[in-house]
């Protein structure tokens, strides 16, 4: 028996047109409405006749749904719940996919007072966007982190991870808090990271006479494929998740610091080390198939 038998996704773009296909190759008689704020990205949907129906307003789309999922930007979660709250059928589980789970959690359950909201973070994407950059394989073999608030239903929460796992994704339940400081770690940072050295090489250009891009299949090559990544969705993340994202930035600070006295020292005992020890912590992602050990990441030249 299906989780759910009528299902609406609020918001078009990579994950959004990824789940719409993924539901569809694997929940084929699911019935599915769709809608996207964006008039251009609907008539594209209707092109690539990714849903039964195509609306042309949120509140449209999720009538007589047992689940709604909001695919977009965590910044708009609370306005997008607020639109749509007095057309949700009874019964129904209102979850999403963004990537801060703590204040999307205080800002859907405000809105929609009496509704299961079960929160829920899908670990993958790649940097493009849009309706065409959706694959119906982007969940396979990937987590997903399910974030029920204190006393949500049990079988609520049952039903969103059973989802979840039809589509292929590994389902790993946490407290909404605990993610957003894991995410800041392992996502969140690094995306400040890339935005921040491809924003300094882009000033140095003058400098370098253009060497940076026409040199860049090294090191600098693989941060603009991050930092290429959409900057709506990640102004908000920065924003909404700015405490973990500070607190983790406040630590890298700070090791980065050694880093640059080790350098200055010349103590290359205390970088020898460090790059030893994250080296094996690059084979252990890829033992545990988040990655490939291919040659060059596995780039086809």
């Amino acid at each position: 028996m299906l989780p759910f038998a009528r299902i609406a996704i609020i918001g078009m773009g990579l994950i959004g047109s990824s789940l719409a296909r993924s539901i569809r190759a694997t929940m084929p008689t699911v019935r599915l409405s769709v809608t996207d704020a964006d008039a251009h990205v609907r008539a594209r949907v209707r092109d690539l006749d990714l849903a039964d129906d195509v609306a042309d307003s949120a509140g449209v789309a999720v009538i007589d749904a047992d689940l709604v999922i909001l695919c977009v930007p965590v910044g708009a979660m609370g306005r997008v719940a607020r639109d749509i709250a007095a057309d949700l059928a009874a019964g129904v589980v209102v979850s999403d996919v963004g990537s801060v789970k703590g204040q999307v959690l205080v800002e859907l359950t405000a809105a929609l007072p009496g509704i299961a909201v079960i929160p829920a973070h899908p670990v993958a994407g790649t940097e493009k966007s849009g309706p065409d950059a959706g694959f119906a394989s982007l969940f396979a073999g990937r987590w997903c982190i399910v974030t029920p608030p204190v006393g949500a239903d049990p079988v609520a929460v049952e039903r969103l991870s059973e989802f979840w796992r039809r589509l292929g994704a590994t389902v790993e339940t946490m407290d909404a808090a605990h993610h957003d400081l894991v995410l800041a770690v392992t996502s969140h940072l690094p995306h400040l990271i890339a935005y921040s050295i491809v924003g300094t090489a882009s000033d140095m250009e003058t400098v370098t006479r253009s060497e940076v891009i026409k040199y860049s299949a090294g090191g600098f090559r693989d941060f603009t494929r991050i930092a290429a990544s959409d900057p709506v969705m990640w102004r908000d993340v920065f924003l909404t998740n700015k405490d973990a994202v500070l607190e983790v930035l406040q630590r890298f600070t700070e090791d980065l610091t050694a880093l640059q006295r080790a350098i200055r020292w010349g103590d290359g005992d205390a970088l020898e080390t460090l790059f030893t020890r994250t080296r094996a912590i690059r084979r252990t992602i890829v033992d545990a198939g988040q990655d490939t050990d291919a040659d060059d990441f596995g780039r086809k030249h």
